[in-house]
């Protein structure tokens, strides 16, 4: 088997592809364009997008070039994979500005140096947005049979619910596999690769350039990670674990990777950091902490940097330290109105936004969990003076893993 197919397979990557063999045979013998396409539907990515990121990271390992499609034309439109309602429309400014964040958070994942390996970035609107209707139904609608759209599970799903599916979204299949054509006919990219619930996208247009051009060229998927509790990756009790420092700190971010299933640390080292398949293989029997921290430091330094991923370490070993001030811990601000003389303990939590409901902050104080400088609160009646706060601020902590520090301005 290929190299790279193999080290695909190896890290937990592979989910179905088409005409393997030939993909094989043809990554052994040259080096290829692949491309892999981004939606900015939000300002920001999340750690759900963090393995397609990855597959980037092995194309160029391998001497591949990946291409980065950014859809600020289909986001337009909306997929409707995976979603039981259609999407939020976006305004013009909204998508432009997510299409450039998205872009700066890829770059700080993929390398530039080598020319050969270097990503190329391309925007789908930049060709969707002229097509000519009736053209564009003359040459590419004519291969693509209603019947067989009906068939996908993105459409099917919809339709079994009796969910709407609008037309417009109807289209996103045609247009994502228009997309594989013209980085096909420009760029020679000869594969796509994508997430599992994409599968029917890319053989869409696997088939459509095979019909439109005769070329021949393949997809490839990845399964749906979930962690081992059986819940979406990317999403935690307190939100989305956002690939952007503006919405989430590296000491966040760290504490994210920091605090994974014990059932799921040897596949996440595998999924998410580069270590070599035989060092994992050498470490997997260690220490199951001193794994979640290699975890967390590999993850964290690879979009923040080494000395963020530190200091993130750094900084939580103190946080768990009983006797520490938790002065480098994350801050939130709270304005000295918002306490004037003392406030309840109930409304400084929900202030700092750790909980959002009373009655959850209520069911920690009577399990002893909620500690204000390293003291348990017990009554939930405990008003917090500006006595609390030493140096202008205090440490908050909600049981063994979340801990802050409330500054006062």
């Amino acid at each position: 088997m290929n190299k790279f197919l193999k080290e695909f397979k190896d890290r937990g990557f592979f989910y179905q592809c088409t005409n393997e063999n030939e993909l094989s045979e043809l990554l052994d013998k040259k080096k290829i364009k692949a491309y892999i396409g981004f939606d900015c539907t939000a300002e920001s990515l999340h750690v759900g997008s963090l393995l397609q990121i990855m597959c980037l990271r092995l194309l160029q390992k391998h001497g591949h070039q990946p291409i980065v499609l950014l859809g600020g034309g289909t986001t337009r439109i909306g997929d409707p994979s995976g979603k039981d309602k259609t999407r939020k429309i976006l305004t013009e400014d909204e998508i432009e500005k997510n299409t450039k964040n998205i872009k700066n958070i890829l770059k700080n994942y993929l390398h530039s140096k080598n020319e050969k390996t270097k990503p190329i970035f391309v925007n789908n609107f930049t060709w969707l947005k002229n097509l000519n209707y009736i053209s564009f139904l003359r040459n590419i609608g004519k291969h693509f049979t209603i019947n067989k759209m009906l068939t996908f599970d993105s459409v099917k799903t919809r339709l079994d619910r009796e969910q709407s599916l609008s037309y417009m979204e109807f289209n996103y299949m045609i247009l994502q596999a228009y997309d594989f054509l013209e980085l096909n006919q420009k760029e020679n990219c000869m594969l796509q690769i994508g997430g599992s619930d994409q599968w029917g996208n890319i053989v869409n247009g696997v088939d459509l350039i095979k019909r439109y051009s005769n070329n021949q060229t393949y997809g490839l998927t990845t399964p749906l990670i979930t962690l081992a509790s059986g819940t979406k990756m990317g999403k935690t009790e307190n939100g989305a674990v956002w690939l952007d420092k503006k919405f989430l700190s590296a000491y966040d971010y760290w504490q994210f990777w920091r605090n994974t299933d014990d059932r799921d640390v040897i596949k996440f080292i595998n999924i998410f950091t580069d270590l070599n398949i035989e060092e994992i293989e050498n470490i997997k029997d260690k220490d199951i902490n001193e794994l979640k921290i290699l975890l967390a430091n590999k993850a964290t330094s690879m979009l923040h940097g080494d000395e963020d991923a530190q200091n993130s370490e750094s900084t939580a070993k103190e946080a768990f330290t009983e006797n520490s001030s938790g002065s480098n811990l994350p801050s939130v601000k709270i304005k000295q109105d918002n306490i004037k003389e003392e406030i309840n303990i109930l409304d400084l939590i929900i202030l700092s936004k750790l909980e959002s409901s009373k009655s959850e902050v209520r069911r920690l104080i009577k399990g002893k969990a909620i500690k204000i400088n390293n003291e348990i609160i017990s009554n939930e009646k405990q008003k917090i003076s500006k006595d609390f706060f030493k140096n202008n601020f205090l440490k908050l902590s909600l049981g063994k893993k979340r801990h802050i520090k409330i500054e006062l301005i």
